[in-house]
């Protein structure tokens, strides 16, 4: 940068440079999958947020005059469900995303670019808390399985299931400066072997997982 005195001030003569953006190369892939094993939701229910608001608004009084309720298995199964605003089941959006994302530090690309880079269009949104979802062809099955909770006490949940052969359309939004179709193929079946969705998937961040919620790409 070249500066000159005139008149008791300074003037800067700078060298103006242009700084180019390209617009991003947005493109979208659309991905039948197929599940290789159960998928189990647990969707945290209207009734639940329900029941802490209340809990939270009484503050001590509610410690006084608690009363256990006697539990609802059916409720509990169907208040688990994502289901949309037609009607259809659903997995949350965000479910694929989020695997894609961690299948990234198998294959060394950086978290954080694929944030940037990767997003799931969904089929529709959650009647209830509208979450984004991506339909599932399938029926869910009534299931209980006992957990350990945080505490060290054990628990039945009752959850929905969708035996393995489930299936679904993921639209994948996309950077093709940062990923080729083949690479977001790639790394949307390395989610589904390695990371999977939904509980008790290989990739749980509670526990090594119970075998479900894995998929491949459907060959045609």
């Amino acid at each position: 940068m070249q500066t000159a005195i005139k008149n008791g001030s300074r003037i800067a003569d700078e060298k103006k440079s242009l700084i180019t953006i390209t617009a991003p190369r947005i493109n979208i892939a659309s991905i039948n999958i197929v599940g290789t094993a159960p998928y189990v939701q647990n969707k945290f229910s209207t009734k639940a947020q329900e029941q802490i608001r209340a809990t939270q608004e009484a503050g001590q009084q509610a410690k006084s005059k608690r009363k256990r309720e006697p539990k609802n298995f059916k409720g509990a199964y169907e208040a688990a469900l994502y289901v949309s605003r037609e009607g259809w089941h659903g997995i949350p959006a965000p479910a694929f995303r989020n695997a894609m994302i961690d299948a990234c530090r198998m294959v060394g690309f950086k978290m954080t670019v694929a944030k940037m880079s990767v997003f799931i269009l969904p089929d529709g949104f959650d009647r209830e808390c509208g979450t984004p979802l991506v339909r599932i062809h399938g029926k869910p099955q009534y299931h209980e399985a006992p957990v350990r909770l945080e505490n060290g006490s054990v628990d039945i949940r009752a959850r929905p299931m969708f035996l393995d052969g489930w299936t679904a359309t993921v639209h994948i939004q996309f950077d093709e400066d940062q990923f080729s179709i083949m690479d977001v193929s790639n790394l949307l079946l390395r989610a589904g072997i390695q990371v999977g969705i939904g509980e008790g998937r290989p990739f749980s961040k509670n526990s090594c997982g119970q075998g479900w919620g894995t998929f491949t790409i459907e060959q045609k």
